[in-house]
């Protein structure tokens, strides 16, 4: 046992348990809410430039949502405020699934944007606390949970389109199972921030030079991953001429891999480190995207989205860890953490809009294929940042 454990064991396991199971669940909708996106197009009468803006808006509302999660977490604790962030994702789901018009619609989806901000950072602030508790590398398998909920999603929904069920049978259910997982038992609250106090006199200051580089690195990965995760359907059904049935498994192939990456990367992490997995996970990346702008049919275009899965998926995890450890010891570790981890959180969204939405608008102009060329410059970029993921462990010369 790390001598950095501030709980109980029971308390601690039941805890990973509980965090596992809500990267599930925000797995599970976030696929089962993009791997819709053509049933929503010919709902709605949208076009691609249309998509794109309402995800612009999902983003930019998921961003304000993880600023509200670093307000909150402060106050009552990242595990009520996840609490309340599975609820708020339960309503956002079945007000979309119900939705009699547009403008209702757009409420639905933008309750469900917000709240996804606010369960990505949550649960990123349990599950790095508990790698703190644990005292080794653990964050991978809690992202390979939230992979494991975006299979079931995309295996969902190429299911629903065989029964020709509609948008409601889809979300409702996925909604109930937020308001299940929000009973869970997360990690309470830490004791008060105390320890040194920085130039403001509210304890360390905020490492930016090593929390940028890491970012930065978060933004790249969040280019590719969006653009997988929003276009990868539209791709093979309006470019490849895929039905319905198969259009999904892109994705589903996607984190399929992903999940086995995961699954695997704390143990490689603790054996190579994480410089070496992150540059390997780029390389592989690579790879899977060229596959993917090549592709002349749909069974190569999925085996492109596997790869870049199977390479790319490390890296996220790897982001929010040493995020972690920039917190520095205790005492009010787990109040830096939240902070540190909210503020990281940021950058996803990011990524999201740049991954997501110039996809879409370079797609309007080139055709999808040419708008996956802007996740295969993001993964090079990740090459040079590698370094970055050891430093953060070390660096105390970058507080401005």
């Amino acid at each position: 046992m790390s001598s950095a454990a501030t709980t109980d064991e029971p308390v601690r396991a039941r805890a990973r348990v509980a965090v596992w199971v809500a990267f599930a669940a925000q797995g599970l909708g976030f696929a089962t809410v993009l791997t819709h996106l053509p049933a929503l197009k010919d709902r709605w009468g949208l076009d691609d430039l249309a998509v794109t803006a309402i995800m612009f808006c999902v983003a930019l509302l998921a961003g304000g949502g993880s600023v509200l999660a670093a307000v909150l977490a402060g106050r009552v604790g990242s595990g009520t405020t996840l609490r309340l962030a599975l609820a708020t994702a339960a309503v956002g789901l079945t007000v979309t699934g119900l939705a009699p018009s547009f403008v209702v619609f757009c409420v639905g989806i933008g309750v469900y944007g917000l709240a996804l901000g606010l369960i990505d950072a949550t649960t990123n602030m349990q599950a790095v606390a508990l790698e703190a508790e644990y005292g080794r590398s653990i964050l991978t398998s809690f992202h390979a949970a939230w992979s494991v909920g975006g299979i079931l999603g995309a295996l969902a929904t190429a299911g629903a389109s065989a029964l020709d069920l509609g948008l409601a049978p889809a979300l409702l259910p996925v909604a109930a199972v937020m308001v299940l997982v929000a009973g869970a038992p997360f990690l309470r609250a830490g004791p008060p921030a105390g320890g040194p106090a920085g130039p403001e006199g509210r304890g360390p200051a905020t490492p930016w030079r090593s929390l940028a580089l890491l970012g930065s690195a978060l933004v790249l990965f969040y280019v590719a991953d969006s653009a997988a995760a929003s276009w990868s359907s539209i791709y093979l059904s309006d470019v490849l001429l895929a039905s319905a049935t198969v259009a999904p498994l892109a994705y589903g192939a996607y984190q399929a891999t992903s999940l086995g990456s995961r699954l695997v990367g704390d143990l490689v992490v603790r054996r190579r480190g994480p410089v070496t997995v992150v540059r390997s996970a780029a390389v592989v990346g690579i790879l899977g995207l060229f596959l993917v702008i090549a592709a002349p049919a749909p069974a190569l275009a999925i085996a492109g989205f596997a790869v870049l899965g199977a390479g790319l998926a490390v890296v996220a995890p790897l982001t929010f860890a040493a995020a972690g450890r920039l917190a520095g010891p205790d005492p009010g570790r787990r109040q830096r953490i939240d902070a540190l981890v909210a503020r990281l959180n940021q950058f996803n969204y990011l990524g999201f809009v740049l991954g997501g939405v110039v996809t879409g608008l370079i797609s309007t102009g080139s055709g999808l294929r040419g708008g996956f060329v802007v996740p295969l410059v993001a993964v090079v970029l990740i090459l040079p940042l590698a370094r970055a993921f050891a430093t953060a462990a070390t660096s105390r010369h970058d507080h401005l």
